[in-house]
């Protein structure tokens, strides 16, 4: 599964709560603090790494105070196991 991260612009945040009934890991919360402008911003909470970066979040956030990334994955690889059966000789 894809995984993400959410930087909020906390301080242009206006505390609509749009983002947090979008989001399908509900990893974006409503702060309990007030920023600068008097409004309780969304936050990410993701401790287990739940996000995969959709991007819902910030498609509907009229403000667009969320930037979404996208980690890099790393790929499984299996190991690969071959018998050279004969020998060529040149």
């Amino acid at each position: 599964m894809a995984r993400g991260t959410i930087v909020v612009e906390t301080d242009r945040c206006k505390g609509c709560e749009l983002c947090t009934t979008v989001c399908p890991q509900d990893v974006l919360v409503m702060s309990d603090s007030f920023n600068s402008r008097g409004y309780k911003p969304a936050v990410l909470v993701d401790p287990a790494g739940k996000c995969t970066g959709c991007g819902l979040c910030a498609v509907i956030c009229p403000d667009a105070v969320l930037t979404v990334f996208r980690l890099p994955t790393v790929a499984k690889t299996g190991r690969a196991s071959f018998a050279i059966s004969q020998a060529v000789a040149a």
